[in-house]
């Protein structure tokens, strides 16, 4: 594109000499001949007639003038239009005017959404009207050159003022809605100039375009108590400057074979020849957009239209391929802030990505991907692409302290006195843990290493044990202590040992009889009176004949002994 416009391919540089345009009556025929990966893309056609797209025709009787927005163009269905009068939008939307219509007013429509495409000012009746248009809807120019932006202008009054403004300024003004003399604006200070060339024509021109420059521009002027303030679009100008841009790139060891394009957002008209600088001296050599060669380090290459070698583009060298470095560049410690940076000699900047394997980062400015607390799980390869150019590979390694250990006992079963046992312990950790093993209650280490065996186990072994895991980035301990018992009771110990309690019972109660039969004897007198229970009424002995009496003899000591068994 030329700013807004599309450029003509028969004008385009990068395809001179290879396309042709060929039309029979409605048929037209593009040829492009010696393609190229670079002709990849979307071509379309357009054709311009002799009439505007859009014309405000008047219709007028007797008694009122009436206007109409016509097109012998197909437009959309039902649709919207915009009308302005005297510049300034209207509120009618449709493609009739009929309101008051003065002699002096000038007359615009446009369809809406498209009102970069109005029509020309109309005046009613022919007459002469307050009107401006402007040579040129857009403009675009190289950077460092000049540029003339004209317009012409009418009113039905004298004209008193005029000026040249840009909206996209309005922020400089004193006030927002009172536009300023561009020639007095600081940024374009001592580069614009106002050209009177005819009368009724006024032409803005800049020098030295910088791309701030990159405006829309509008003319206005003052007539009496009229003041021309169109609300419709001005010229658009668009500065652009030339770039080298490598479409394609072989690395080599010393050198590298690149392809480079001279490149332009718009091209002035017509068949131009490019310009070739090779660390300042001319090429004399090539005269195309493209320019092939092998470049070694410290090349500088730059490029220009011919005939304004004045304007050339910046200074560029080929790139090699893109290096990655990694700060801080001692050991990565989890937790701890890592940042990753790629990098090439490319002039201008070359765009990166950043890689883990084949997962796309984050990228921040520069080619650099930041870890604020970088992790383990970060831990692998890296790498960046810098222009379809890779970088070596980028090896991460995070280092962190020993993760909580676990610990395991073999046999799980029973253990036997006697037997072997080996206690394991495992931990996660970044350089691998060291392990201690220690036993509950003993200051001292038990043993070191991962495995702890115990060939000959006794009864001394049992208690709990722990292990210890730890690297120079720290440590950590088993949340687990582990019981290792003495052996268990067999079940033929059970059996021999309830035999014997069996056995001993019925001798521990013959033992006790004897006892007690010592302590009646002697404790009882033979005259101490015996004690007598009536007996008579009690209902156990109600049913016994011929008892009346039974005498029950018992002692003081007989009853304490009996109290005591």
């Amino acid at each position: 594109m030329r700013g807004s416009e599309p450029v003509d391919l028969s004008t385009d540089a990068e395809y001179a000499g290879r396309v042709q345009n060929r039309c029979y009556e409605k048929s037209c025929t593009l040829r492009i001949t010696d393609l190229r990966e670079s002709d990849s893309a979307e071509y379309m056609f357009r054709f311009i007639t002799n009439q505007p797209a859009l014309q405000v025709k008047e219709t007028s009787s007797f008694f009122s003038t009436a206007l109409s927005c016509h097109s012998d163009c197909r437009l959309p269905d039902n649709p919207s239009y915009v009308w302005y009068k005297n510049g300034q939008k209207t509120e009618r939307k449709t493609s009739s005017y009929s309101d008051y219509i003065s002699p002096g007013d000038s007359y615009v429509c446009a369809v809406e959404g498209h009102e970069d495409s109005h029509s020309p000012p109309v005046c009613v009746g022919g007459q002469s009207c307050n009107r401006v248009t402007y040579t040129h809807r857009s403009i675009c120019a190289l950077k460092g050159s000049s540029v003339d932006i004209s317009s012409t202008y009418s009113s039905s009054g004298s004209i008193t003022s005029k000026l040249w403004f840009s909206p996209e300024r309005s922020h400089q003004w004193v006030y927002q809605s009172q536009p300023e003399d561009l020639s007095e604006d600081p940024q374009y200070a001592g580069r614009v100039q106002v050209l009177e060339t005819e009368g009724g024509r006024s032409t803005l021109r800049i020098t030295e375009l910088t791309e701030r420059d990159s405006a829309q521009y509008h003319f206005k002027f003052t007539a009496g108590s009229f003041e021309w303030r169109s609300s419709l679009p001005g010229t658009t100008l668009t500065v652009t400057a030339l770039q080298v841009q490598e479409t394609t790139t072989t690395h080599h060891q010393l050198y590298t074979e690149a392809e480079l394009k001279c490149h332009s957002s718009c091209s002035p008209a017509g068949r131009l020849s490019f310009v070739w600088f090779k660390n300042g001296q001319r090429i004399m050599t090539e005269e195309t957009s493209s320019y092939k060669h092998y470049f070694y380090p410290g090349d500088k290459i730059s490029c220009a239209f011919k005939g304004r070698e004045d304007y050339r583009s910046p200074s560029v060298y080929p790139s090699k391929l893109p290096s990655v470095s990694v700060s801080p560049s001692a050991e990565i410690v989890e937790g701890s802030s890592v940042t990753l940076t790629c990098s090439s000699d490319a002039n201008p900047a070359a765009t990166y990505t950043w890689y883990k394997e084949d997962q796309v980062l984050p990228v921040g400015s520069a080619g650099i991907h930041h870890f604020t607390s970088i992790r383990s799980e970060d831990r692998g390869i890296y790498y960046c692409t810098s222009e379809d150019q890779r970088s070596e590979s980028l090896l991460i390694d995070v280092q962190y302290a020993p993760r909580l250990p676990s610990v395991s006992v073999s046999p799980s079963a029973e253990i036997v006195e006697g037997s072997s046992v080996t206690l394991t312990c495992s931990s996660d950790a970044n350089p691998a843990a060291t392990y201690t093993w220690y036993k509950e209650d003993e200051d001292s280490p038990t043993a070191s290493g991962q495995i702890f065996s115990i060939t000959d186990f006794r009864a001394e072994h049992s208690g709990n044990y722990y292990c210890e895991a730890w690297n120079k980035i720290g440590f950590q301990k088993s949340a687990l202590y582990l019981i290792v018992l003495a052996e268990k009771l067999s079940v033929s110990n059970i059996i021999r040992l309830s035999l014997v309690v069996v056995m001993l019972i019925p001798l521990l109660l013959l033992c006790l009889w004897m006892r007690k039969k010592e302590i009646l004897l002697s404790t009882t007198e033979p005259n101490e009176p015996a004690e007598t229970v009536e007996l008579e009424d009690d209902p156990d002995y109600i049913n016994v004949p011929d008892v009346k009496r039974i005498t029950t003899e018992r002692t003081e000591d007989t009853e304490e002994q009996e109290d005591l068994v």
